[in-house]
């Protein structure tokens, strides 16, 4: 995985409730066995009409060239519903770095952090603060400090993650990278242990 330690960026501002994986990622796209390739369907039945590129609704964030950016800021309850891994597959291969939200589902926010996904959960005041922002406004994470910023403002706020799963985010880690950069640490305990 990729290293992520701070993010300032722009956001796509997706102000919606209860947007459940299948909306993320409808299931007739799953048949993939490579992670590659699901950025292009992320939220399709809401940007294309009849499943058609070809047309695509002027009306959705996705489709207006205003927004743009690594961070989806997104509405409470986001990635409920079923417990598919793909949906964080999608939101990472169409290039977004963080999701921040409210709430998260506890599967997708799992299945994001061992992808190389930032959920970055706020207070429900601090996130409609986000959503007032202009579409030129710029976020910025610090993973290392826990910090989101509206930089327009300088309001700021913490935010919780697991320790290991920002040791591994901010080092570009999945589980067995972690195993393996603490391998001198166990071949010391084996030694230890066998005297």
């Amino acid at each position: 995985m990729k290293p992520l330690q701070k993010i300032q960026s722009r956001f796509v501002p997706l102000p919606m409730e209860n947007v459940d994986t299948d909306q993320i990622i409808p299931a007739r796209f799953l048949k993939a066995t490579t992670r590659d390739g699901f950025g292009k369907n992320l939220f399709r039945d809401w940007r294309y009409t009849d499943n058609d590129e070809s047309k695509p609704k002027a009306d959705f964030v996705l489709n207006q060239p205003q927004y743009s950016g690594e961070i989806l800021v997104a509405g409470k309850n986001f990635g409920c519903g079923s417990s598919r891994e793909h949906a964080a597959w999608a939101i990472l291969d169409h290039g977004f770095r963080a999701v921040v939200s409210s709430f998260f589902a506890d599967i997708f926010k799992n299945n994001a952090l061992n992808n190389g996904v930032l959920p970055v959960t706020v207070s429900d005041s601090f996130l409609a603060e986000i959503f007032a922002q202009g579409n030129e406004s710029t976020l910025s994470i610090d993973l290392a400090a826990q910090t989101i910023t509206i930089d327009a403002n300088g309001h700021a706020e913490k935010f919780e993650i697991n320790h290991y799963k920002k040791t591994c985010l901010l080092n570009g880690y999945d589980d067995i990278d972690y195993l393996i950069s603490q391998k001198e640490k166990i071949e010391a305990f084996e030694s230890k242990m066998a005297v």
